[in-house]
Parts: C-alpha cells; structure tokens; sequence
C-alpha cells in the first residue's frame, strides 16, 4: 500500500506564494543578464555593434519579460509578507531586543537567517523602488523627444540605474545563500506538495488498504 501524502491548505498557500516569487525573479534575473551585457540604446554610431543581436527573443521581449517578471515578485513578495505578517513582526521585535541587549540572543545559525534574510529585504526593497522608477520615467533622450528623461527625482538616472544593478545582485546572492541554508527544506516540503496533489486525484480504492480475507 502506498502511504498517503496529505499537505494542510496553509502550507500548499506559501508554497505557491514562494513558487510565485521564485519564478518572478527568475524571469527578472535572466532578463536582467540579458540587459546587462547588451548596451541600452540605438545603434549609436556604430557605438553599440550589439544593437539589434537576438537571444531568443528581441530586446522588447526582454523588456516585457523583464517588467513583468518583476511586478509578479513584487505582488507575490507583497502578498507573503501580508501572510506573514504577524511573524515579520515577531522577529522585528526580537531582533531589535537583541541588538539592544535585552531578551534571548540569537544562535550562530540564527544570526546567519536574519542577516541573509535583512540582506534579502534591503536589496529587494532597493530593486523594487528602482524598478519602479525607470517604469514610470521613458528612457533614453531620444533626440530631445523625450526631455522629461532624467528629471532628477531623489537621485539622476545614473545613480537610479547603479542602485538598480547593485541592489538585484545583493539580492541575488543572499537569495541564493537563503536557497543553500534551507535547500533540504524546500526540496521536502516541493516533493510533499506534489505528492499531496497526486494522491488527491488517486482513485479512492487505491488509497484505502487491501485487506486479505483468512478462514
């Protein structure tokens, strides 16, 4: 008889969420890459010999990919964080008390946690606040048809770009590093979260014992 596999609703609901995040910033990662190493802008020239080279789709759909692949992390990150909510608070306080010396200190193990998982926040909250403003500013001079390009808000373009480019890769790494530290975790958890699904749609009789009749 095969063991049923059974996952509570709560924890198939923050598999989803984080299934969400981590496609998200797959999409924003890689096309991130893609822009990364290709120069922004017209042919300049013959500045920019690049211009115009596909990689499996055109520098438009890189775009779209891009944008979108991080409005779906931002919206999934928006939606954990209201979840978890009530724990987010928790550890706030506790580390605040911790660092001011007052109640239980952290382990070793948590210490690392918290510090990938701040490094996570911070350079989430850099990107996300960055993307945001170059989806609201056109890009590129063009000419003088789009003068309102770099209009100076907080920071220049530049800087906004920089802060950007930086942020995504603290992200990326203490992501990463977060993945590591967890990994038996979440390949237990994806592994019961597919099970689960499988032996719900399982015919009832297979789920059931068989019992063998004895005289």
């Amino acid at each position: 008889m095969q063991k049923s596999i059974r996952m509570s609703m709560q924890t198939r609901q923050n598999w989803l969420i984080d299934a969400a995040v981590f496609v998200g910033a797959l999409l924003s990662i890689l096309s991130g890459i893609y822009f990364l190493f290709l120069p922004i802008g017209g042919y300049q020239g013959g500045r920019n010999p690049t211009y115009g080279l596909t990689i499996l789709f055109g520098r438009q759909t890189w775009d779209d990919i891009h944008t979108w692949g991080g409005l779906l992390m931002i919206l999934a990150v928006v939606i954990h964080l209201a979840w978890h909510w009530s724990w987010v608070k928790m550890m706030s306080h506790r580390t605040a008390n911790t660092l001011l010396g007052k109640g239980n200190k952290f382990s070793r193990g948590a210490k690392i946690n918290v510090l990938v998982d701040l490094t996570i926040a911070l350079g989430f909250l850099v990107t996300a606040f960055s993307g945001i403003y170059f989806l609201f500013v056109p890009a590129g001079y063009s000419g003088g048809r789009t003068p309102g390009w770099d209009p100076g808000f907080i920071f220049s373009r530049a800087t906004w770009d920089i802060l950007h480019t930086w942020g995504a890769v603290a992200t990326i790494i203490a992501a990463l590093l977060h993945i590591i530290i967890h990994w038996r975790w979440i390949v237990n958890v994806t592994r019961r979260f597919w099970l689960s699904l499988f032996n719900e749609r399982r015919p009832a009789a297979d789920k059931q014992p068989i019992l063998n009749n004895q005289s």
